[in-house]
């Protein structure tokens, strides 16, 4: 009796490594602001992993990381994107970069692309495989 719940409860928190169809370089969100639809983009990517993580902060993020958790619905999004574009998606990707981007000053312009970087034998190659028609960073964000 007791059993039975336990064995529906497995599979949840000791997952399949059958989950992922296939392994594959996630893309890599990059974002650019300017004054005007047609300047020139300087690209850097969007919410960087930071470079060192203390063990305190390994485990709280164990518990509570909103944050992370809505990074990696943008990945989705964006593998979506790259597989079967969809306004959808690039809407999705559009209004969360806003919402973070809204309160700081800078130009009123804003796209994105999709970057793959892989490593071919010493050299690291970028794919850009989607990049998003400019939009008004103030119609994003109702």
């Amino acid at each position: 009796m007791i059993l039975r719940p336990f064995a529906l409860l497995l599979p949840a928190l000791i997952p399949s490594w059958n989950f992922f169809d296939v392994i594959a370089p996630s893309p890599r969100i990059e974002i650019a602001r300017f004054a005007a639809p047609d300047d020139a983009r300087a690209w850097h990517e969007f919410r960087p992993r930071p470079q060192r993580v203390s063990p305190l902060e390994m485990v709280r993020r164990l518990v509570w990381n909103p944050r992370w958790n809505e990074t990696l619905f943008l990945v989705s999004c964006a593998e979506r994107l790259v597989d079967h574009p969809t306004p959808h998606s690039e809407d999705e990707i559009f209004r969360r970069i806003a919402a973070d981007l809204i309160r700081e000053p800078g130009e009123p312009w804003l796209a994105f692309r999709l970057v793959f970087v892989s490593r071919q034998g010493e050299a690291i190659e970028r794919e850009v495989l989607f990049e998003a028609q400019p939009r008004r960073l103030a119609e994003l964000v109702p």
